[in-house]
Formats: structure tokens, sequence, C-alpha cells
């Protein structure tokens, strides 16, 4: 009994530092009213930015960095396109090496899965590699400026990846 009372204490003392030092990953959800009326909500995980994926990623494919979501609860105009209510995974397709476009698949998208790119909407956007590094993808609705002045603003930050998608 005394054995196992030690082996059990060498456990706890080897396993518990590890537990409390464990690096954090967030989900997070926003929610905010779009200009127009349209509620829309994000979800995501804080994954940590991993820029191989991005290097890696083919020209022409829509690439999810753990299917971060945005529903809207009414139809919203986003440039040319009309994206209606509903459920949308948030992502990327890279146009070249360093040159990529804010996308939505229409839908959730299971792990894994091949998306249909008949389903893909790709957003005005503004691509730019040099923003400073974000250790952990953040992913928000904010005000535009620029050439995104008066807009709704969909941006995704992923290791030096940032990335603006109007969203009215």
């Amino acid at each position: 009994m005394k054995r196992l009372f030690a082996i059990l204490i060498i456990l706890a003392v080897v396993w518990a530092p590890s537990v409390a030092l464990a690096h954090p990953h967030f989900n997070k959800t926003i929610t905010c009213a779009l200009p127009g009326g349209a509620e829309a909500t994000l979800a995501y995980n804080t994954t940590p930015a991993n820029m191989t994926h991005a290097e890696t990623a083919k020209v022409g494919e829509f690439v999810t960095p753990r299917r971060p979501s945005l529903k809207l609860s009414a139809a919203v105009t986003a440039g040319s396109a009309t994206l209606p209510a509903g459920e949308y995974t948030i992502g990327v397709i890279k146009n070249g090496p360093n040159d990529f476009v804010m996308a939505l698949y229409k839908g959730g998208l299971a792990r894994g899965a091949t998306p249909d790119m008949a389903n893909v909407i790709k957003l005005d956007s503004a691509y730019s590699g040099n923003a400073g590094s974000a250790d952990h993808m953040l992913i928000d609705i904010t005000p535009g400026k620029g050439k995104f002045e008066g807009k709704a603003v969909l941006t995704l930050h992923f290791g030096t990846l940032f990335l603006e998608g109007a969203l009215s």
C-alpha cells in the first residue's frame, strides 16, 4: 500500500506542473450589429498560428484554420455579392505566394472535408503580410478604413497573414 501511495505521489508531482503550465486556447464568440440591422456572430478557437499551412496551401484552394464560423441573422450585401442569412465557414483562398483573398463557405465544413468551390464566396479583400504577427488566430468585425471606409470589415490575423474582407 505504501508503494502504491508513493507512485501516486510521484505521478502527481510530475503531472501537476504540466497541467498547470499548459498553454490555453480559448473558444471565442463575438456578436455585433452590422450596418443595416443584421446581427453577425463569429465563433472560433484561438488556434496557434502555423504559417506552414499558409505556405503549403495550393493556389486556388479554400483553406480554413479550425473552421471558424460566421452566422448572419439577415441577408448582408458584401460588395457585389449578397450573403443570405445563415452560417458560413470563414477561410482564405491563396492566389499566389504572397496573395490571399478572404472567402466564406456556405454552411459548416466538417473537419478534413474538401469544400465544394461552388459554395465559396470571395469577399472584396485586402491582404497584408506586414501587419505584425499574431501568435494565435484572431478574428473580428471592425469598422473599415481606406478602401473599406464606411463598411463593416471581417478581419483575420493568423501569423503574419492579415486579411480584411468587406461585409457591407
